[in-house]
């Protein structure tokens, strides 16, 4: 509630938050209706002890007050207040002698940005932070509907036998934080989102838990829904364009600001470094103990543990956000020039301009289709609803790099996927991929995949990537294929003085060239023709007028064809009009 600041004893919430230089909580969720908050409301420190710390209502203790002098007895007034089932009952009854359980209150949800938005927020002007603020605060707001909506469940009984949706909704308090916890204060603008895990039942309306596996399980696809909604909002408001950026060589790329100088995120990411600067020690140890190098779970965790290992105690230096921003630009004119920072908006807007030239921002519902299930399949083998989605919208950053996308577009990517691609396993809880819809037996393809998964010397999303290209070649080619049977393939026509070695055209502008070498060929004929014509009437007059008859055979030689088409009422170049005719065609 203070960041990661020191709080002295006796320190007011308000007070401390002020000196730590971060913003006062605010409650968020459709589920405020139901304890009388309104979304926007600033957290008091009683009521995040009471809701948070106890799982009892926010404003508990004015209703035990009113209970009191209505008469009630105390332990009454305070079950009256209780949402769900009270915290001190968390007993095990498993053994003789009960065991206390450590309750869980609630879910911290962390929303950051990605790393150039950091950099754009801390180092542009004051109506660019602003708006960078308003792009997170709307990304992480439509994420927290979608959890609420979608995915939020309610178990009761024992064991969590009966799950249904929430009724009302989440509650949820936000708390803003501007910096890292890096041993040099950097720019990381996030915001913890701490879930509470009371709700209410739909079908009695009573209170209980949430169900924490339903939650955690889409972790990843709200993390990158937060992601697709803040590019955005950028692109929206600033005109901002992305492109990705592979900062470990066969993982997955971030999505960076078209434009920031790479050498920033150098100097924003310190702990980053940090980190990595501890990790090879650790991998060298697991090596040693385990007789190979470690996979993908298990460099996870080496990760984890370097993390924890390299973590800074909180400072005891407390600034606000203003003089951090000054630190901040200070700090990067002197490693980078004023020039870097103080244009940095003004490259973002030229780079983005370059960025539309190039890319085409559309999405193709089967080559999507086949892109996820190629790469969710050769990196997880089986897989869920909830991998599919997480990578749909990692191909939905990438395919529109900051454009809006059609709502509900990420649902039918997936759902195409489950119904052409993929298959049952085990006991029909997971999928996986259907090699035979992928490759057709009618056809005499060699399947990808298979192989690519097998070949564990080339890192896994590199693996699948070079399957989803393979898949997405094969789909254009069998689209390709149906178009050309489909009707009479034009003609080839050569084009006089044209260098086979020039530029590529596109497929437009090849179409424009065949339409005008037709009519080129179709001048040339009309033209030969009238020629002909002229020389038999001329041969039937030199009958009698004497004509020669070596002026009539040159008349009837064949002419080229000339490069470009004339009007027809102009003689082509070089090319006198016929004796005896205007220069219109007409009669002298």
């Amino acid at each position: 509630m203070v960041g990661d600041g020191p709080r002295s004893s006796g320190t007011p919430l308000r007070v401390a938050q002020h000196k730590a230089g971060v913003p006062p909580g605010v409650w968020k969720g459709r589920g405020l209706a139901a304890l009388g908050l309104t979304a926007g409301d600033v957290v008091s420190e009683r009521q995040a002890e009471l809701l948070l710390g106890e799982g009892r209502h926010p404003d508990a203790d004015r209703i035990e007050r009113e209970l009191l002098a209505q008469g009630e007895s105390p332990a009454r007034a305070r079950r009256a207040t209780v949402l769900g089932r009270p915290i001190e009952h968390n007993r095990s009854a498993k053994t003789d002698k009960a065991k206390e359980r450590t309750p869980w209150l609630a879910f911290d949800l962390v929303f950051r940005p990605p790393p150039t938005a950091h950099i754009a927020w801390a180092l542009t002007d004051e109506t660019h932070r602003q708006v960078l603020e308003l792009c997170d605060g709307i990304a992480r707001d439509k994420t927290l509907a979608w959890l609420e909506e979608s995915v939020a469940e309610i178990r009761w009984k024992a064991g969590g036998k009966e799950r249904a949706r929430v009724k009302d909704g989440l509650v949820v308090a936000v708390f803003r934080h501007y910096e890292s916890r890096a041993t040099e204060s950097r720019p990381l603008l996030h915001s913890h989102a701490v879930v509470s895990v009371r709700a209410r039942r739909p079908h009695d309306g009573k209170w209980g838990n949430l169900s924490a596996d339903s939650l955690m399980t889409h972790i990843v696809a709200a993390d990158t829904l937060y992601v697709l909604h803040f590019m955005e909002e950028v692109t929206a408001r600033l005109g901002w364009a992305w492109e990705p950026r592979e900062v470990t060589p066969g993982r997955r790329p971030v999505m960076d600001i078209a434009g920031i100088d790479r050498r920033l995120i150098g100097w924003q990411s310190t702990r980053r470094q940090q980190i990595e600067d501890a990790l090879p020690v650790l991998t060298a140890r697991y090596e040693e103990r385990q007789g190979h190098a470690p996979g993908e779970r298990a460099g996870y965790v080496l990760a984890c543990q370097a993390a924890d290992q390299t973590r800074s105690p909180k400072r005891t230096e407390l600034l606000s956000l203003t003089e951090l921003r000054e630190r901040w630009r200070d700090s990067a004119i002197r490693a980078f020039g004023a020039c870097t920072v103080y244009r940095l908006a003004e490259r973002a807007r030229a780079a983005a301009a370059a960025v539309w030239r190039r890319v085409r921002p559309v999405v193709d519902l089967a080559l999507a289709a086949v892109d996820v299930v190629a790469v969710v399949y050769v990196m997880r083998g089986a897989f869920a609803r909830h991998h599919l989605l997480a990578e749909a919208r990692r191909h939905l950053s990438y395919a529109l790099r900051g454009r809006p996308h059609e709502p509900g577009v990420d649902e039918r990517i997936v759902q195409t996927v489950l119904d052409d691609f993929t298959r049952p396993v085990g006991r029909g809880l997971a999928v996986t991929a259907d090699l035979r819809a992928l490759y057709p037996r009618d056809t005499d393809d060699q399947p990808v995949l298979r192989p690519l998964t097998r070949n564990r010397s080339v890192p896994p999303y590199e693996r699948a990537r070079l399957a989803a290209d393979a898949l997405a070649a094969r789909v254009r080619a069998a689209r390709r294929a149906e178009r050309l049977g489909s009707r009479t393939r034009p003609h080839t026509l050569a084009v006089p003085g044209a260098s086979r070695s020039g530029p590529r055209l596109s497929r437009t502008d090849r179409k424009a060239r065949a339409q005008e070498q037709q009519q080129e060929t179709g001048v040339a004929a009309l033209e030969q023709t009238r020629s002909t014509i002229e020389a038999v009437a001329l041969m039937a007059a030199g009958l009698q007028d004497g004509v020669r008859e070596r002026d009539v055979a040159h008349r009837l030689q064949p002419r080229p064809a000339p490069v470009t088409p004339a009007p027809s009422h102009t003689p082509p170049p070089g090319v006198q009009p016929s004796p005896g005719r205007t220069p219109s065609g007409g009669l002298a």
